[in-house]
C-alpha cells in the first residue's frame, strides 16, 4: 500500500478545495463505487466520519473535529462526507477536474463549498509570514504524515481541515513587533524570536513540546474570493491525535492562553477527514470494509 502521491507532492500553484454532503439513500454502496479510483499527484480525496459510519465502516483512529471543555475561541466543527483536494497549475483546468468529480459521483453528492487557493510568494500567509516553516520534509514527512498499522490502514492519512478568515483591519492596527510577537517569527526575515510571549503562535504549537510530540504535515494555502480571504489550513497526520493536541492548546483549553492569532483571524469551518491509501494505484477500502 502506498499513500495518495498528492499528500507529499510540493504545494502546486493553485488548487481548489471541495467539500461534499452525501445526499443519497445507500452510503455503503456510494463507497463502494469509488473502490479501485485511480488518482495521480493531482487529487487527494478523503472520507468523513459520519459517512464512513453511513456505510457501515468503522476506520481505526477516525473521530468527528475536536471539541474543547475550556475552549476559549470558537471552534466551528463542520463536517461533510467527501473532501477534494485538486492540484494543478491552471484555474481553469481546476474548474473542468471539479465537474469531472461531480460527474463521477453523481447525484449522491452536492457541493457544499468550495474554496480556490493559491501559493503566495515565498510559501507566505496572506498576513505576509512564511507557513509551515517547521514541516517535516524528506522521510520525517512521510514518518508524521503517514500511518502504519494493518493492511488497509497502513499508507492512509487523517487529515485536519480549518479555513480561517483574517481580519486583515486588526492586523494592520498592531504595529510590525506586535505582529512578530503574535507569530513568533520575524516577518522580515522569518527569524523565530528568542524572546516571544507565551501567547505566540510558535510557542503554543511547537510541536517537540509536546507529550507525546505533536508533528502533522502542513499542506496549508492563501485563499481570497469576493468576501474576503485568509488560509485553507489542511494538517496530515498518521492519526489525528497531533493536532487534536496543538488546536486544544492554541484555543486555551490546556492552560487558559489563547494563541495571539485569535486576534486577527478565525477558524469558519472545521472538519477531520480519512484519505485512504492505494493499491495497484486505486483506492484500497479495506479498511473501511470495501474487499
Amino acid at each position: 500500500m502506498t499513500a495518495q502521491p498528492g499528500i507529499l507532492a510540493p504545494l502546486p500553484p493553485v488548487a481548489r478545495f471541495l467539500r461534499l454532503d452525501f445526499r443519497g439513500e445507500d452510503a455503503r454502496a456510494a463507497l463502494q463505487g469509488l473502490a479501485g479510483t485511480g488518482l495521480g499527484d493531482d487529487t487527494v480525496i478523503g472520507f468523513g466520519d459520519a459517512f464512513l459510519r453511513a456505510a457501515g465502516a468503522d476506520v481505526p483512529g477516525m473521530r468527528p473535529f475536536p471539541r474543547f471543555e475550556g475552549a476559549q475561541v470558537a471552534l466551528p466543527s463542520t463536517p461533510s462526507a467527501l473532501w477534494v483536494w485538486l492540484r494543478g497549475t491552471d484555474r481553469g483546468d481546476l474548474l473542468h477536474a471539479g465537474r469531472r468529480w461531480q460527474a463521477l459521483l453523481g447525484d449522491d453528492f452536492s457541493v457544499a463549498s468550495t474554496t480556490d487557493c493559491f501559493v503566495h510568494r515565498d510559501s507566505r500567509d496572506l498576513s505576509g509570514y512564511v507557513d509551515g516553516t517547521e514541516n517535516p520534509t524528506g522521510e520525517d514527512a512521510a514518518r508524521h504524515g503517514i500511518a502504519g498499522g494493518p493492511d488497509g490502514v497502513a499508507g492512509s492519512s487523517y487529515v485536519a481541515v480549518q479555513r480561517w478568515r483574517h481580519d486583515f483591519a486588526a492586523l494592520e492596527a498592531l504595529s510590525e513587533a506586535q505582529r512578530d510577537d503574535a507569530v513568533g517569527r520575524r516577518r522580515s526575515d522569518n527569524v523565530e524570536l528568542t524572546d516571544a510571549p507565551e501567547t505566540a503562535h510558535v510557542k503554543r504549537t511547537a510541536q517537540e513540546d509536546f507529550e507525546p510530540e505533536a508533528f502533522v504535515l502542513r499542506r496549508s494555502m492563501p485563499w481570497t474570493d469576493a468576501g474576503g480571504a485568509g488560509l485553507q489550513f489542511v494538517a496530515f497526520g498518521r492519526s489525528l491525535d497531533a493536532f487534536t493536541a496543538q488546536l486544544r492548546r492554541m484555543s486555551g483549553a490546556e492552560d487558559g492562553v489563547v494563541d495571539a492569532l485569535f486576534g486577527f483571524t478565525r477558524p469558519e469551518t472545521g472538519a477531520t477527514f480519512w484519505c485512504p491509501p492505494l493499491r495497484d494505484g486505486g483506492l484500497d477500502l479495506r479498511a473501511a470494509g470495501i474487499p
